[in-house]
């Protein structure tokens, strides 16, 4: 069954039944202040970090699913409705939600009234605007009650959740005309605080929840909307809420608008208050004041959605496949923005209060974004590297408000220095700003402790060259990518974490994983290296890296396929010789990227091997045999039930990688082939298997072993994103900023006649159009800039015009 289709011209999705096989979000905001939106208008805002600066509550793992949102309740004589369905579930005439780049909106009727909600953060302030437009459609005079709802979060979203005996105790409003000021804690410690304002004078409110709902009432049928009359509650501890209410009259076929904002503001420590435990408004009525009425608001609209067209006239591919385009032009790209904004923080499978910004992650994440605002990746990795170590070892978290290290997770993860080289070479390769190595970083966030970026980046080499085990590979510390393969941690008392148990870096145990990690990306070091003039660094680290293939190739090759890792005891994982687990994904992979055994056939025995061992219709299981048994010198990855997650699951997030090799050993149809299979937009008629939303990429689907097998899980906030539009963009397509220019070099099916696509690289405009008379897979035959000829696929960025005609015949 379809859940809704693609409208490409506007950019949207449009689902048509509330009743999606799981709750279908969206991401509202750019920069600083976001909002979660579902199909439904469920979801929460936060301001910069969904733990620290939670505005509004959100109940993950409730019955029913989706609990507390943006709630609009529209009482016409006896029924009661939401424009989104949620929460009262009244059946409406008709429904139809519109998630789009930034925004949702939910248009819907009943008895002859329709209800038009637009939700959306403009680019410019941190806000979240619900524009609610009532259209009476019959002949006859209608008089309504309106009713707004949000539930406050008291700011620390995990201290909200468990610190009963004084949360219950906290909550404060003020409440002045028609805005409501949520300000607990304000009175101590805060400066900061919340704001839910109509633009409409309103004939009540209520900001105590028992009060607005009925003490054993929900949401779903609150007492002051059954009743349609507000208490005029005043919330003094217990748990604050914002309700609004408004008495409207409409004639035959007039509509009527109400703009409500939902907004986040601060003062300066010595301007907090206006009087004794009064807040100073006056930022708060600066924002009420932008966003007043409909033009200001419609105007906004138009701001963001032009921010994203251009955002998105970047890369912009023309392949005669509407799938293919539609996935690259519009909802990949779109997800790599939010990836690159909320990490693995904030989705409705990440509660927002515990992972904060990965160092590994972000990193990654800089490879699908860094095109579309290249400052911002600049920032991001001055932040990453800031809270590095000494040792070039790193927090595998850290807090995106305190931009310090998550302590809770720690370090230990040996493949995160790694990750800070790779994104900080796709950043010099898109922008060819070498300044950034000069930036002066801190260690741990230490101000009195700092070194260039470069420096950084020399240490998280050495730490690869200088923690390594019996086999010359390196140690795997509490885990690799995988973080569930804890080769150290050995836990048999329940409850206890698997990432946190045991040593942090344990005794022996070694990664193959990370050993190919090393060498694909110690290759880009040493490019850095010989750029800056070290040649004498830049030959030792080869030989370094030299060094690490000969123990790969000699340690790491289990004769058909490369290895995963050797165990504490030296044992191997991911060998002929295990029971189960005698393939895994990763190193196949991350080997054959860094070019090893493409000269002696290795390259092509692995690849055979995954598809001949993990491939299935649905992608490329993470291993197998799955584990069916706890596996103690293992870690988590045995915990699962076979086919889900790491035990066995199609790990959308390295799938890519696959392609990626594929396209290096010039597999263009097999490329494309494995690209389509975990690509939500290809998926959209299998939704009741596939069950997440069609336009953004999961984290997870469950493999063979799975009695779900085929069922995607935490989608959005996944490295899949970034590695799959680099993949498709630069692997496939095969238009790959490099060092020295744009390179041309596709990978593609060989039943492609031609494929056109606009980049815009380093300020110039690249029309390219690649042609295939001779329908090849791969090869270049010749390239033309602006007419000339060129004896190599790379095209050198100084050129004299703006614009630059490319054309490449492949053969």
């Amino acid at each position: 069954m379809k859940y809704g289709f693609f409208d490409d011209i506007n950019k949207e999705y449009v689902i048509t039944t509330p009743k999606t096989p799981l709750p279908w979000i969206n991401y509202l905001g750019s920069k600083d202040f976001f909002g979660i939106i579902s199909n439904t208008a469920g979801g929460y805002d936060f301001y910069k970090d969904a733990k620290l600066l939670r505005l509004t509550r959100y109940r993950y793992n409730n019955c029913p699913y989706d609990s507390n949102g943006r709630y609009y309740y529209i009482k016409d004589n006896e029924n009661v409705w939401n424009p989104g369905w949620q929460p009262t579930q009244t059946p409406l005439d008709s429904y139809e939600c519109r998630h789009g780049l930034g925004y949702s909106t939910f248009e819907s009727s009943k008895n002859n009234l329709r209800a038009k909600l637009t939700a959306f953060v403009p680019i410019k302030d941190n806000v979240e605007i619900n524009k609610l437009e009532l259209t009476n459609d019959s002949e006859n005079v209608k008089t309504l009650d309106l009713f707004s709802y949000v539930e406050f979060c008291l700011w620390n979203a995990e201290d909200d959740c468990t610190n009963f005996q004084r949360n219950f105790s906290t909550g404060e409003v003020e409440i002045i005309g028609s805005t409501i000021y949520h300000k607990t804690e304000y009175r101590e410690r805060r400066n900061h605080y919340a704001i839910y304002h109509v633009n409409h004078e309103i004939d009540g409110f209520d900001t105590d929840r028992a009060t607005f709902t009925g003490f054993y009432n929900s949401p779903a049928n609150p007492d002051a909307v059954n009743e349609g009359i507000s208490r005029n509650s005043v919330a003094h501890g217990w748990s604050p809420i914002g309700s609004h209410h408004l008495k409207v009259t409409l004639q035959p076929n007039e509509s009527v608008s109400f703009i409500f904002l939902l907004g986040y503001c601060e003062n300066k420590q010595e301007e907090k208050f206006e009087a004794l435990n009064v807040i100073n408004k006056a930022p708060a009525k600066e924002l009420i004041a932008k966003y007043s009425t409909d033009e200001q608001v419609d105007t906004a609209l138009k701001e963001l959605k032009d921010y994203w067209n251009s955002l998105l006239s970047k890369f912009n591919v023309e392949t005669g496949n509407e799938k293919l385009n539609r996935s690259v032009n519009i909802w990949n790209q779109y997800q790599c923005m939010v990836t690159f904004n909320m990490s693995r923080s904030a989705s409705y499978y990440e509660s927002g209060m515990g992972r904060g910004m990965g160092f590994r992650d972000s990193s990654q994440d800089l490879l699908g974004f860094v095109h579309l605002i290249p400052s911002r990746a600049r920032e991001r990795i001055i932040d990453i590297a800031n809270t590095q170590f000494e040792d070039g070892s790193a927090y595998h978290q850290y807090q995106p408000l305190t931009k310090t290290g998550n302590l809770n997770v720690g370090s230990g993860f040996n493949d995160d220095p790694l990750w800070l080289i790779a994104g900080t070479c796709a950043y010099i390769k898109e922008t060819g700003d070498y300044t950034i190595l000069d930036e002066e970083c801190t260690f741990n966030s230490d101000s009195t402790n700092k070194a260039s970026l470069f420096e950084h980046l020399r240490r998280s080499f050495n730490y690869t060259v200088t923690h390594k085990g019996p086999h010359g590979l390196p140690l795997i510390g509490r885990a690799d990518w995988n973080d569930c393969l804890n080769l150290n941690c050995f836990s048999d008392t329940p409850g206890e974490s698997f990432q946190t148990t045991g040593p942090s870096s344990g005794p022996v145990a070694e990664s193959v994983f990370i050993a190919g990690l090393f060498v694909k990306y110690g290759k880009e070091y040493v490019t850095l290296c010989n750029e800056l003039g070290l040649d004498e660094e830049a030959t030792a680290c080869e030989k370094e890296i030299d060094t690490m293939i000969e123990a790969i190739t000699t340690h790491g090759w289990d004769g058909k396929w490369f290895i995963r890792a050797f165990d504490a005891n030296s044992n191997p994982v991911g060998s002929h010789v295990n029971e189960e687990g005698q393939i895994f994904i990763e190193s196949q992979g991350m080997c054959v990227m860094a070019e090893i055994g493409l000269d002696n056939g290795m390259a092509l025995d692995a690849l055979n091997s995954v598809k001949e061992k993990l491939d299935t219709k649905y992608g490329i299981m993470l291993q197998q045999p799955a584990y069916s048994t706890y596996h103690l010198e293992l870690g988590e990855i045995s915990s699962y039930p076979p086919g889900y997650k790491e035990n066995a699951g199609i790990f959308c997030h390295n799938n890519p990688w696959i392609v990626c090799s594929e396209t290096i050993v010039g597999h263009g149809n097999r490329a494309f082939e494995l690209y389509k299979k975990t690509n939500p937009v290809f998926l959209e008629d299998i939704e009741d298997i596939h069950r997440t939303e069609p336009y953004a990429f999961c984290q997870m689907v469950a493999g063979k072993d799975a009695p779900s097998f085929g069922e995607g899980k935490n989608s959005w906030l996944t490295g899949t994103a970034a590695w799959t539009f680099a993949t498709i963009s630069q692997f496939i397509l095969g238009i790959k900023p490099d060092f020295k220019g744009l390179r041309i070099d596709p990978c593609i099916p060989s039943d492609w006649d031609k494929y056109d696509c606009v980049r815009v690289f380093r300020g110039k405009t690249y029309n390219i159009h690649v042609l295939n008379p001779e329908h090849v897979e791969k090869g270049v035959k010749s390239i033309k800039v602006n007419g000339t000829l060129l004896s190599s696929t790379i095209i050198d960025p100084v050129l004299g015009t703006n614009t630059v005609e490319v054309e490449v015949v492949l053969g």
